[in-house]
């Protein structure tokens, strides 16, 4: 059984239907990349896996023990967080505070989680320092390690590498790729850059406004289909 399987879903907010018609499955590792123009539901479909707000029709279905609460979500970035006023390794301990239910302090299994997190992505130099004080390609890693927290089984990214230099886009990619390939971790990721999705993705959804493509990769690019 799929990892996660969405059923001919319709999305919209305040009664606005955005896109209908999407249908997509996927197995523990695999990477997909979400296309489409602005305005054409893409981050609505995020929401909707986060059960933040609900389909106006069709299912969702999680399996193989996933939970909304279990994915780790890393949303675009907003100017205020940039200017946060709290230390690294205080970050991104708070991103298990999801799965730690009602407890306002942090156990040993969770401090050495926020460790091992911090190993991998190589911030036990950075875990002291004030977040706003980090580069922006920094700020980013932070908040992917925080958004780790939460899960070993799916990752769901609103364009992680907006607004980041070439440098430090390529390092969040390549952060992200050793994640799923070593990891195994599911890589949901919302994004414009079809150049990555090329590099990286084995799967790709497109929503478009009056239908949705889902498919390999190789198909997508293959087939003249690419226009994100």
């Amino acid at each position: 059984m799929a990892q996660l399987e969405c059923r001919n879903l319709t999305l919209g907010y305040e009664g606005k239907t955005v896109a209908t018609g999407i249908d997509f499955s996927l197995n523990k590792g695999d990477y997909l990349f979400i296309l489409g123009e602005n305005g054409s539901g893409k981050s609505t479909l995020a929401k909707a896996l986060l059960r933040l707000n609900q389909a106006l029709a069709g299912e969702i279905l999680f399996a193989d023990g996933l939970k909304a609460n279990r994915i780790g979500y890393l949303p675009q970035q907003t100017p205020s967080q940039k200017d946060f006023p709290a230390s690294v390794k205080e970050i991104i301990r708070s991103g298990g505070l999801n799965r730690g239910g009602l407890f306002p302090f942090y156990s040993k299994e969770e401090k050495e989680r926020a460790h091992t997190v911090m190993e991998q992505l190589e911030l036990l130099p950075l875990e002291n320092r004030c977040f706003r004080e980090l580069s922006g390609g920094q700020q980013r890693k932070v908040l992917l390690a925080r958004s780790l927290m939460a899960t070993r089984e799916l990752l769901l990214l609103d364009e992680p590498a907006a607004a980041l230099d070439p440098h430090a886009t390529a390092e969040l990619y390549e952060i992200i790729r050793r994640l799923n390939q070593e990891q195994k971790i599911t890589i949901i990721m919302i994004s414009h850059d079809l150049e990555a999705a090329k590099k990286y993705a084995d799967k790709i959804l497109h929503i478009g406004k009056d239908s949705a493509f889902f498919g390999a990769a190789e198909d997508y690019f293959k087939g003249g289909t690419a226009h994100a």
